[in-house]
């Protein structure tokens, strides 16, 4: 499905499912300190049920389906759910295709929802009373993030330039240390309880870097296919130059949690 929104890399479109077997393959890179963050908060796991949108090819209800939560995940792109489904085989998870802005689950269904990744894609205002809705009494929303740091890591940086090269709008470059915003529609509805922002490195290889870069939306969701083929010829060269086999990439990852005022 592409997407259009003014707000991000300057209106031009993109489409998760262009690009899905890679997000499925490459970014499912999350380390184990960034779930360990939220069981320490008490959130997903012992029979809650917690609905993650933006879910994608589902990496965080697989890879927190093991602590005991009741996983739903939603995504508005049909090839991220296939694939999320596929990787799922044998775990009780529901997956459904549908934006954030069209969900219509039960009131008071969720313990806990969750948004990785996603949470700047929302129409907030159109959005907020809704999860508000489906969430429980004092019901948790935890919006998750994580990202390279460009300006402290050189081939991170260098492959950054390289998307800019290929796609000058995008705008998820740049990324610097900071917490989350929240939207402040979202003082209506919800208190936040608690937010934090820390530093860590991922472990990736040539191949697996290429693949992350790949499956951004700067590259395979939204370059036509012979771009795509220059750009990746272009990538591997530079990992060849700039890059050892195996090395770790600077991040940052950031959480805020929020409770439903019922």
């Amino acid at each position: 499905m592409l997407i259009k929104n003014r707000m991000i890399d300057n209106g031009k479109g993109f489409d998760w499912g262009k690009v899905s077997s890679e997000y499925a393959k490459y970014r499912d890179i999350y380390p184990k300190e960034f779930y360990q963050k939220i069981l320490d908060l008490g959130l997903c796991k012992d029979g809650q049920k917690v609905l993650d949108l933006g879910t994608g090819t589902g990496v965080l209800p697989r890879n927190m389906y093991s602590y005991g939560a009741k996983w739903t995940g939603t995504d508005i792109s049909e090839e991220q759910i296939q694939q999320a489904k596929k990787l799922s085989k044998g775990m009780d998870i529901d997956y459904f295709v549908e934006a954030t802005e069209n969900l219509d689950f039960p009131e008071e269904t969720f313990d806990v929802i969750t948004a990785c990744q996603c949470f700047w894609y929302f129409d907030h205002k159109n959005v907020v009373s809704n999860l508000y809705r489906m969430l429980k009494s004092n019901g948790k929303l935890l919006v998750l993030y994580m990202a390279w740091l460009p300006y402290e890591d050189k081939i991170a940086g260098k492959s950054e330039e390289l998307v800019l090269k290929y796609s000058p709008n995008w705008s998820g470059a740049g990324e610097t240390f900071h917490p989350i915003q929240v939207p402040d529609c979202y003082e209506l509805c919800f208190d936040v309880l608690y937010r934090e922002e820390y530093l860590l490195n991922v472990h990736f290889s040539r191949e697996t870097w290429n693949g992350r870069m790949k499956a951004c939306r700067g590259v395979g969701a939204s370059l036509s296919k012979e771009e795509l083929k220059e750009w990746e010829a272009e990538h591997r060269k530079m990992l060849s130059e700039i890059a050892p086999e195996e090395f770790d990439i600077k991040h940052y990852a950031a959480l805020v949690e929020l409770q439903s005022r019922k």
